[in-house]
């Protein structure tokens, strides 16, 4: 026995809606998960000079050795100074190094930031291994507040048998800090004795 051709069109129509408000839910879902699903990206991968994130230093060290430049920015939303203590370094692959940012609070309150960071040239992100980062969680610092703030890294020597990775001399480091709205709770990273 068939069906009417009025309750065939019903039906059918049923399944576009269905489909359609199936998709759209399938979209809203993945514009919530792309963010975090583009973060993890570019952590596995070092796309976009993200720098990966190490337990323990390599086991072997590497023959190149490259500079590794270090830039430090703030937004002008958030009151802080933020430089690098040193601004260049020779590295060889493989051997671990730290250096510090000094920032300092120049308002009359209590602050809160975050830092974004990247590797340039974009390659370079993949081989650049950090232990230690103050941009790993939230940073507070009371007003005019100075301290300094590790990044503890190491240039992974399997980047000597990368092809894109061959003229490259130069790497560089690069924070940006942004304000964080509210509350939250502070990162404490292993940092010196704060200054006033």
């Amino acid at each position: 026995m068939t069906q009417a051709p009025e309750n065939q069109d019903k039906r059918r129509q049923r399944l576009i809606a269905a489909a359609a408000v199936g998709g759209s839910l399938v979209m809203l879902a993945l514009s919530f998960a792309s963010v975090p699903l583009y973060r993890a990206f570019c952590a596995a991968t070092g796309f976009g000079g993200a720098t990966q994130v190490a337990k323990n230093g390599p086991a072997i060290m590497g023959q190149r050795v490259l500079s590794v430049r270090f830039d430090g920015n703030v937004t002008h939303e958030l009151p802080w100074r933020f430089e690098p203590e040193i601004a260049k370094i020779s590295l060889r692959t493989g051997q671990t190094a730290t250096v510090y940012y000094r920032v300092t609070n120049l308002s009359d309150r209590e602050t809160a930031g975050i830092a974004a960071y990247n590797v340039a040239p974009d390659q370079a992100g993949v081989w650049f291994n950090k232990l230690a980062c103050f941009c790993f969680s939230e940073q507070r610092l009371k007003p005019h507040e100075t301290a300094e703030w590790p990044v503890v890294f190491f240039l992974d020597p399997a980047l000597e048998n990368e092809e894109s990775m061959q003229k490259v001399e130069e790497i560089t480091l690069s924070y940006s800090f942004f304000p964080v709205k509210g509350g939250g709770r502070s990162g404490e990273p292993p940092a010196r004795e704060p200054k006033s």
